[in-house]
């Protein structure tokens, strides 16, 4: 793929994430204690010479991964000092790992089962954060020395058990390698956790 059709595909990558976000995750949110703050970005700590907030996201489109982790406060935890000069792939890294962190908890309440283990939603922080923020990074070419240091655990949930958070997980993976499609067309025609909970539970039924 060319560098505009790789633009293009991410753009519409990162538009499902707010989209999903909006019809699912949100409506199902409860009140929530916040996190706080987590590490020191790169310009915060072991380097000071990474491309900035104010440098690459101000006017991105990838502004909307973090506006939505901001909606998600049990699981964002952004640089502690958290500012226009941070490192902005670790801004994005941060963004990521709070949204599929937000995300598998709610799904996995959502479909009437108890809280899920921290592992599961440790693991799904590290696959999203360096899957997502690699992207970033290569995008921009802004390296980012926290960045280098993720590894993605295994095993990540995979759609049947967590449809949303597996499609994020997988369709992010390496997304500028294949044309863009979505992984569960089947989510298409869900307006809810509750529609995609009795698709589950049918397709359990019927396998």
């Amino acid at each position: 793929m060319n560098r505009i059709n790789d633009a293009l595909t991410i753009h519409q990558l990162l538009g499902r994430i707010v989209y999903f976000h909006a019809l699912f995750i949100e409506p199902a949110l409860e009140p929530s204690t916040a996190r706080g703050p987590g590490r020191a970005c790169c310009n915060h700590g072991l380097a000071s010479d990474r491309s900035t907030v104010t440098e690459l996201l101000s006017d991105s489109p990838w502004m909307a991964l973090v506006e939505v982790a901001a909606t998600l406060p049990a699981h964002h935890q952004p640089c502690l000092r958290a500012d226009s000069g941070c490192c902005a792939t670790c801004r994005v890294a941060a963004a990521a790992a709070a949204v599929a962190a937000g995300w598998a908890q709610t799904e996995y309440c959502g479909y009437q089962r108890t809280e899920p283990a921290e592992t599961l939603l440790n693991s799904c922080r590290l696959a999203a954060a360096a899957r997502l923020g690699r992207v970033f990074a290569a995008q921009h070419n802004a390296s980012c020395l926290v960045l280098d240091r993720l590894t993605v655990p295994e095993p990540l949930p995979g759609r049947e058990e967590l449809p949303l958070t597996g499609e994020l997980l997988t369709l992010w993976a390496n997304p500028t390698t294949n044309t863009y499609h979505p992984v569960a067309n089947w989510l298409n025609h869900c307006t809810g956790l509750d529609d995609v909970r009795q698709v589950l539970e049918t397709r359990r039924t019927d396998s």
